[in-house]
């Protein structure tokens, strides 16, 4: 059963991928979901089997023999336990929804089997992720959902901002793969091996021991985990490693899903989670991860209030949610991590189609200044997506609510109950991103859904009403807007709701953001028997979360109303008030839209060095150096040879009778003169 669900998505990617101009579109997009659905409808027995105990402890089970190379014995094996199983039900309820939204989103587009063999490949690189048995294997899952996203968000290459927004995908996490992989290499070397059971069951043995690095003696665990988390960082987008992120927007909406959702993000708290033994032995490793989690929480969330592209704001907020799973980690709450990955997954998909929606109604206007008044029109799209924001503001009370309030709280709760200064920081980051996500997710329900109709100011809808089908939209080209006065014969358009394989997994998405919470809260939580030592469950944090004192359990739901009443009135009871806070504080606005200015700073300290150093070895090097002294100073050098010996040959019988009278004579003397 388990390669079932784990090599069904590889081989639909390559029917659809190779064969897709033989067998058609809907073929290919049939194999793919239907190959999906199948891993989604095997993946839920297993889940539901360690719910309830059937499944105690979990398997392993054999592929073939990979790598035999002296001391590296790497066996390509399937490890099943609870958290691959949490994962199982993640990735491919999420993904085979992703396939059937996709049907309706890229109907249009002419590549789409090569769109969905990459989302199945993508799937299928997540999936040998979470049940990789060891690093090799892991990291082989971890480079395949690089490459994946590489060739997603670039999909349509014809657009040069999803070809840079590819690359920087790619060359940020290079960065972040690069610690990982050094991670790796240093626990082989420490451990003598790359299976993750004996690494985990070793781990508690290297307690105190050093290890040389870079001139330095360093805590051996320490090290080793900072640089895994390194890799954690680059994928899952933490502060420092996150730029490429927003830029992944560039892909079609289902990407954004995909990505955001169930796949390469939560790779990294996956990591961290599964190589939790050994993060425990490092309580300096620990405080990185809290500390580094809750700036980013924070950072996102500010940098989201000001966004006005509408899967920018999303994409933001994914960035601060997994920025709550890390904190949590690094408390040493990581089920309540691995709890928040789970809910996420639902809601996050759902307001990223929903965005998706919205997009395909508004003829693929992204800018959410030219929305409004739309939960007439598009009113399935309308509740779906506002169902998506409860859960992600964490709407309930007395422990009943929608999904993130279920697992946020105990986030919060959790850093709190640890009773260290990382902790107490992260609660309150936490604390205040609760309040901007509050306000930022609904500033995105009001200006999309509410107010006056601002349709016709867009540029993408005039050409849709005016019949032009190469207008700048979302595959075709760039998002610039109309200024000035709306264009003429605009206001009469009317968005119009999806079709319904694009409404159906929004639907099925809306009940997993409404009961995934509470449904699942006690296994996640409070049970150490439903993990079974897959992740490094404390008991007595557990515990200390629950007599928390009652203004902790109450500060997200406090800040959730706050930042609800804050877009409230700046939106829809006084809709002047955010430009009056615009003019008020400028610099402050101007900060976070342009996201902290990250990516200007690292265009001048590594962007601009690196091309200056470029064309340096380009100009400089390349051409005046080798190319002058090598290949061309050689021909330069025959070139006037060939000059002097023109002049040589004249056609005249005497020029040639001299020349070798002179030829005779050179030769007789030197003949004489060697043997004197």
């Amino acid at each position: 059963m388990i390669q079932l669900i784990v090599f069904l998505p590889l081989i639909a990617a390559i029917v659809a991928g190779l064969g897709g101009r033989w067998i058609g579109n809907v073929p290919a997009k049939v194999v793919t979901t239907g190959a999906l659905f199948v891993s989604c409808a095997l993946s839920w027995p297993i889940f539901l089997g360690f719910l309830s105990g059937d499944y105690h402890g979990g398997w392993v089970e054999p592929v073939l023999q990979w790598i035999n190379s002296g001391d590296l014995q790497v066996q390509w094996s399937l490890r099943v336990d609870t958290l691959t199983a949490v994962m199982l039900v993640v990735v491919t309820t999420v993904s085979s929804l992703v396939h059937l939204y996709s049907w309706g989103y890229m109907e249009e587009d002419p590549s789409q089997p090569r769109f969905f063999a990459y989302l199945s490949l993508f799937t299928f690189a997540m999936l040998m992720l979470v049940t990789a048995d060891n690093l090799v294997q892991m990291f082989f899952g971890w480079e395949g959902v690089g490459l994946a996203s590489y060739l997603l968000i670039g999909f349509w290459y014809h657009k040069p901002t999803a070809n840079a927004a590819a690359m920087k995908a790619f060359v940020v996490n290079r960065v972040g793969d690069f610690g990982f992989s050094l991670g790796i290499f240093g626990t082989f070397l420490v451990f003598g091996t790359v299976s993750i059971p004996a690494i985990l069951a070793a781990a508690p043995g290297m307690a105190g021991s050093t290890i040389g690095f870079a001139g330095m003696h360093i805590d051996t665990m320490t090290l080793l985990c900072l640089l895994l988390f390194v890799g954690a960082c680059g994928k899952s987008a933490q502060l420092g490693l996150h730029t490429w992120l927003p830029d992944a927007m560039e892909g079609p909406t289902p990407v954004s899903a995909l990505i955001h959702a169930a796949t390469m993000v939560t790779a990294g708290v996956f990591m961290v989670c599964r190589l939790s033994p050994m993060f425990e032995v490092s309580q300096a490793a620990l405080n990185v991860v809290t500390y580094v989690g809750a700036i980013t929480c924070f950072v996102a969330a500010t940098i989201g209030t000001a966004q006005n592209d509408i899967k920018r704001v999303i994409a933001y907020s994914t960035m601060s949610q997994l920025g709550y799973m890390f904190f949590a980690a690094g408390v040493g709450a990581y089920g309540a991590a691995m709890f928040h990955l789970f809910t996420h997954a639902f809601f996050k998909a759902l307001l990223f189609l929903g965005a998706g929606s919205v997009i395909h109604a508004m003829h693929h206007e992204q800018d959410m200044r030219y929305y409004g008044a739309l939960r007439k029109e598009i009113p399935f799209t309308f509740w779906v997506m506002v169902m998506g924001t409860l859960a992600i503001t964490g709407v309930g009370i007395f422990g009943v609510g929608f999904a993130g309030y279920h697992s946020k709280d105990a986030i919060l709760e959790s850093a709190f109950a640890s009773g260290s200064v990382a902790g107490g920081v992260a609660f309150f980051l936490g604390g205040v991103a609760a309040l901007l996500t509050s306000f930022y997710s609904w500033r995105l329900i009001f200006l999309t859904f509410f107010g006056k109709a601002r349709w016709a100011s867009s540029e993408h809808i005039q050409h849709a009403v005016h019949g032009d089908h190469d207008h700048p939209s979302e595959e075709h080209g760039d998002s610039s807007h109309a200024k000035g006065m709306p264009p003429e014969g605009t206001a009469g358009y009317h968005p119009h709701e999806s079709p319904l394989s694009m409404l159906i997994p929004l639907g099925l998405l809306a009940l997993g953001a409404i009961a995934a919470g509470f449904v699942f809260s006690h296994y996640f939580l409070e049970s150490a028997e439903f993990w079974n030592g897959s992740v490094a469950f404390d008991e007595h944090l557990a515990h200390a979360m629950h007599e928390a004192p009652l203004w902790v359990k109450f500060t997200a739901t406090v800040a959730m109303l706050a930042g609800l009443l804050i877009a409230w009135n700046n939106y829809i009871r006084r809709p002047d008030a955010a430009a009056g806070f615009v003019r008020t504080m400028p610099a402050v606005h101007r900060f976070v839209l342009n996201k902290w200015y990250f990516d200007e700073l690292y265009d001048r300290v590594f962007v601009r060095p690196a091309v200056w150093l470029g064309g340096l070895f380009w100009k400089r090097g390349d051409e005046q150096t080798i190319d002058r002294f090598g290949p061309h100073g050689a021909a330069y050098a025959v070139g006037v040879g060939n000059r002097f010996t023109t002049r040589l040959q004249s056609g005249y019988l005497y020029s040639y009778a001299l020349v070798m009278l002179l030829g005779l004579i050179g030769a007789a003397s030197w003949a004489i003169w060697w043997a004197q």
